[in-house]
């Protein structure tokens, strides 16, 4: 039994050659993968990081301090409404429980979604710190110092105790092209 076995397979054998190499590729048939794109991708260095708020040295504010900016252009008007939350608010970002590395991605991210929107006022939520290990309102110096960096921001405010009191700022953004032509077009029909 063992020898018919054997011989049949012999039988079946009988006519395949040695492979000359020693490897086999058992890749899946089909048309060859241009890998070239892939390549250049991997040498093109990262796109910078376009985001220009740093996260270095701020100047601490207190827990406290009444957070107050105003660009020069922005009528008195204006700021005063802004200032007493009578202004419809019409997006809002809460950094509780956030990092400096998130909150400064968030914040530089939320501006740039409300310009896209034509979100003139909005309310940004960075927490008093009153409850931080160490009482430093750090979330809170850092928007201070950030919001007064953006070309986009033409004025924030502390907000009014219902909107989150010292916790939080109304901020005003500037117009997008859309709503000033907008303006223009409306306040030439008067």
């Amino acid at each position: 039994m063992e020898e018919d076995d054997f011989s049949l397979f012999a039988e079946e054998v009988a006519g395949i050659k040695k492979m000359r190499k020693d490897e086999v590729y058992l890749g899946k048939k089909g048309p060859s993968v241009d890998f070239s794109e892939r390549k250049k991708a991997a040498m093109i260095a990262p796109e910078k990081d376009s985001n220009h708020l740093s996260a270095d040295y701020v100047e601490k504010v207190d827990i406290n301090d009444v957070l107050a900016y105003k660009k020069d252009g922005v009528q008195e008007g204006v700021f005063k409404r802004l200032r007493q939350g009578k202004y419809g608010i019409e997006s809002r970002l809460d950094l509780h429980r956030r990092t400096v590395n998130q909150a400064r991605e968030l914040v530089y991210q939320f501006v740039g979604d409300c310009m896209r929107n034509d979100i003139r006022v909005a309310i940004l939520v960075h927490g008093k710190g009153d409850r931080t290990p160490d009482n430093q309102a750090t979330i809170k110096s850092y928007i201070n110092k950030w919001l007064k960096e953006m070309d986009d921001v033409m004025a924030f405010h502390t907000a009014q105790q219902y909107h989150g009191g010292l916790g939080a700022v109304y901020i005003l953004f500037k117009k997008s092209e859309k709503a000033r032509l907008e303006a223009w077009e409306q306040h030439q029909k008067r």
